[in-house]
C-alpha cells in the first residue's frame, strides 16, 4: 500500500511543489497584527485543501487567538488513531534588506526552494497532508484514522493551545501524535527526534528607591537599580556556568547511556561549533556541548533592562530595573516548580530593601520524550532503517516544542516528532531555505511511515496512553 501511495505522490511531485509556494507566497506572520490577512488567507487555503483531499469535519478551533485547522479522517475501525501536527504560521521576515529574494516570493537556487517558512514548517507541513490525500486517492483509505491539527500559535509559543484543547478535548482524543515540525539533527546522519526540551519563564522588575535620582546629587551614595539587579541575575551561574539555583534539577531524569551515545554521535566539531557564533564557551563542564544544549536545563537572561537609554546621555540613577528570564527544562521537571525555584533563589540573594516583583505565571511547557518501546518510535526507525540502511541516531530538540508536551498532559499521548527541514536552512533568519530533495524524502517516507504504524492495532497503543484530567 505504501509503495502504490508513494508512486503517486511522487508521479505528481511538481504538483505538491507549486502547492508548497503558492503556501509560502501567504505572510502567515502571527506575532504581528499586520499579517492578519496574510494568516486568515493561509488557513482559507487549508481548509480548501483538507476539503479537496477528503477530510471530514473541516473547521476551525478556536481559541481565542489565530485558530488550529482541523479536519479528521476515521475510516479504520480498530486501528491507532493519529493526530498530525503541524503549523501555519511563521516569524517575521525582518530584517528585509538581507533576504537574496523576497521572503515571501519562493524562489529555487541550487537544489533549494528559499522562503519564510520553507523550512519552518511548511514544507514538512505539506508532506504531511499530501500524504493523508494521496492514501485516499490511491487507495480510498488510510491505514490508520487520522486527525489533522495544524496550528497558528507555535510561533508565539502556542498561548492559545490549552483553551482549544479544553474546548475540544473529544474532538482531539487520539492514541498518538506525528509532528511535521521539529526536523532532523543532522545533513550527514540519519536521525529520528524523539523529545524536545521544556520551558518556563519570568519578568523580574527590581526597585531600590521611589523614584529615579540625579546621580551628581545621589551618586555614591543610594543603590542603583540596575546595578543589583545586573548583581542578582550573576547568582544564578558559578563562574563556569552551573546553575546555582538550589534543588533547580533535583526533579530531572539522569541521563542514559543511550542518551549520551546518541549525543556523542551528533556531537560535531566543538571548536567549529564556537567559531561559527564567535561565542565564547560556556556550562557545566561536567556535559559536552551537545549534551549542554538537548539534554541539560538552562537558565538565561533574555533581556536586561532600566533607566535612560535614549540618544546622548542623562545622568540619572535608576529607581527600577527589568529582566526576562527563561529556563529550557528537561524530562522530569516541572515547569511551575522550575519557575518558583528561580523565584525563591532570587528573593534569597536580593538586598534586604531593595524590592522584587514577578510576572503572573503563564506560557510554560513540560519537557517531552517518546518512551523506549512506544509503537510510533518501533515503527519510525524501522521506516528510517529500510529508506537509509542503518539505524537512525535519535536526538532531543534543544528548542521547546509547546505541543509535544502540553498533549502528553491534557491528552495522554506522545509525540514523535517527523520533520524532513535540516539544521543549516536558516530557520528564524533571513534566506531561509528547504533542500527539494528534503520534499522527495518526506514523500517517501510518510506513506511508508502511516503503513506500519497501521500494522499495530489500536489496542497496542493502549498501554501508552497516560491518565489524564478531564
Amino acid at each position: 500500500m505504501s509503495v502504490a501511495v508513494a508512486d503517486h505522490l511522487l508521479a505528481r511531485q511538481d504538483e505538491v511543489l507549486e502547492r508548497l509556494m503558492a503556501l509560502l507566497r501567504l505572510p502567515s506572520v502571527s506575532t504581528d497584527p499586520a499579517y492578519a490577512e496574510g494568516m486568515a488567507a493561509t488557513r482559507d487555503f487549508l481548509t480548501a485543501r483538507l476539503r479537496e483531499l477528503g477530510l471530514q469535519k473541516v473547521q476551525l478551533l478556536d481559541g481565542g487567538g489565530q485558530p488550529a485547522v482541523y479536519g479528521e479522517w476515521l475510516g479504520a475501525p480498530g486501528q491507532p488513531t493519529i493526530v498530525i501536527y503541524g503549523h501555519y504560521d511563521v516569524q517575521p521576515p525582518d530584517p528585509l534588506d538581507r533576504w537574496v529574494s523576497p521572503p515571501f516570493e519562493p524562489a529555487i537556487r541550487d537544489g533549494r526552494l528559499y522562503a519564510r517558512g520553507a523550512s519552518d514548517v511548511k514544507g514538512s507541513t505539506l508532506i504531511a497532508v499530501e500524504t493523508i490525500g494521496a492514501f485516499l486517492a490511491a487507495e480510498g483509505k488510510c491505514p490508520v484514522n487520522v486527525k489533522l491539527f495544524l496550528e497558528g500559535e507555535e510561533e508565539t509559543g502556542s498561548p492559545s493551545i490549552r483553551r482549544i484543547i479544553e474546548t475540544h478535548r473529544e474532538l482531539l482524543r487520539a492514541d498518538a501524535m506525528l509532528s511535521a515540525d521539529g526536523g532532523r539533527a543532522s545533513t550527514s546522519l540519519p536521525t529520528l527526534n524523539t523529545g524536545a526540551r521544556g520551558l518556563c519563564k519570568l519578568e523580574v522588575t527590581l526597585r531600590s528607591a521611589r523614584k529615579d535620582m540625579h546621580s551628581g546629587r545621589y551618586g555614591g551614595a543610594v543603590r542603583n537599580a540596575l546595578h543589583e539587579l545586573a548583581r542578582l541575575v550573576t547568582t544564578l551561574h558559578d563562574a563556569q556556568g552551573r546553575i546555582q539555583v538550589a534543588d533547580f534539577d533535583s526533579d530531572a531524569a539522569p541521563l542514559t547511556a543511550r542518551d549520551r551515545a546518541d549525543a556523542a554521535a551528533l556531537a560535531g566539531d566543538e571548536a567549529a561549533f564556537y567559531a561559527n557564533t564567535g561565542a565564547l564557551p560556556h556550562g557545566d563542564p561536567a556535559y559536552t556541548v551537545r549534551e549542554r544544549i538537548t539534554l541539560r536545563p538552562t537558565i538565561d537572561v533574555n533581556g536586561l533592562w532600566g533607566g535612560y537609554t535614549g540618544a546622548g546621555s542623562k545622568t540619572v540613577i535608576p529607581a527600577e530595573a527589568q529582566a526576562k528570564i527563561t529556563a529550557r527544562l528537561v524530562p522530569g521537571q516541572d515547569p511551575d516548580r522550575a519557575r518558583e525555584r528561580i523565584v525563591e533563589h532570587l528573593r534569597r540573594h536580593c538586598p534586604e530593601g531593595v524590592e522584587l516583583a514577578f510576572s503572573p505565571p503563564g506560557g510554560n511547557a513540560p519537557a517531552s520524550t517518546l518512551p523506549e518501546g512506544h509503537p510510533l518510535l518501533i515503527a519510525a526507525e524501522a521506516v528510517v532503517r529500510e529508506i537509509q540502511g542503518r539505524d537512525p541516531v535519535r536526538a532531543r530538540i534543544g528548542g521547546t516544542l509547546p505541543i509535544t508536551g502540553i498533549f502528553r498532559e491534557m491528552l495522554g499521548i506522545d509525540t514523535l516528532m517527523f520533520g524532513f527541514a535540516m539544521p543549516d536552512e536558516d530557520v528564524h533568519a533571513p534566506n531561509e531555505f528547504f533542500r527539494l530533495s528534503s520534499l522527495e524524502e518526506g514523500l517517501r517516507a510518510w506513506p511508508l511511515l502511516l503503513s506500519r504504524i497501521g500494522e499495530s492495532s489500536a489496542a497496542e497503543f493502549a498501554p501508552w496512553r497516560y491518565a489524564t484530567q478531564a
